[in-house]
């Protein structure tokens, strides 16, 4: 089963940098008058990552709001 992951490890990592070497372009991104140009897979990783972070918290968020209207105490 060590092989397994292992395996999944080298092929998940692969498709990351085939991403990043497929996508180096850039592009400019604009917000609230300010601009920044970073290539397309940066782009993407950060996206990502905010997505994780704010999806996780937001999760919490609303799993506590659950556990008070039950009036379960943590």
């Amino acid at each position: 089963m060590r092989y397994v992951y292992i395996g999944l490890v080298v092929v998940a990592t692969a498709i990351v940098l085939l991403f990043k070497v497929q996508n180096l372009t850039a592009v400019t991104v604009s917000l609230l008058g300010m601009s920044v140009t970073i290539p397309v897979f940066l782009l993407v990783i950060g996206i990502y990552f905010l997505g994780m972070l704010t999806g996780g918290s937001l999760l919490a968020l609303l799993r506590g709001w659950i556990r008070n209207a039950r009036g379960d105490s943590a």
